[in-house]
């Protein structure tokens, strides 16, 4: 799942939606804050991890040949 929230969205309210997506079954989030540059990873049973400005995202073994390139969206 990947949430890229809009102008409007709270930054709270959507790390609360991707924790119960993830506490539901989903397997991998991603949370893309375009403002402050950053990408929230969600998986379960791990630590949300949070990413500063990183170049791509690949979906490593969940997701193996998926790389999304970031330099347009954030």
């Amino acid at each position: 799942m990947i949430q890229l929230p809009s102008e409007s969205d709270r930054l709270q309210i959507l790390q609360d939606k991707m924790q119960e997506y993830i506490d539901n079954g989903t397997q991998l989030g991603w949370l893309i804050d375009r403002k402050k540059r950053q990408i929230f990873i969600y998986r379960p049973n791990i630590a949300v991890e949070v990413l500063d400005n990183p170049k791509r995202l690949c979906g490593k073994t969940l997701l193996r040949r998926f790389i999304l390139h970031l330099s347009h969206i954030c």
